[in-house]
């Protein structure tokens, strides 16, 4: 599949599959069972999150601001409470 054109609109909650099935990464993933989420850069620095086990559901579309903010907090146990 193509990945997106310059012209097409990127939002919060689109179809990942209309991001293309190539450019996905899993940056962590552990014994899940395959369980986790997938990451792509778009080409505007924001980044894109999918759940692996579903690559046609839902892209959350984040900033990289607000990916360094997610990932920052959660190396500093902001996130910990939901894990308890």
């Amino acid at each position: 599949m193509d990945r997106i054109t310059p012209r097409s609109r990127v939002y919060n909650g689109m179809p990942a599959r209309e991001l293309g099935s190539e450019g996905w990464h899993k940056p962590w993933s552990g014994g899940n069972g395959g369980n986790c989420l997938e990451a792509m850069k778009l080409a505007d620095g924001r980044i894109a999150v999918r759940q692996s086990t579903d690559p046609d559901g839902p892209a959350l579309i984040y900033t990289s601001d607000e990916m360094t903010a997610f990932i920052q907090g959660a190396k500093a146990g902001v996130a910990d409470f939901l894990l308890s």
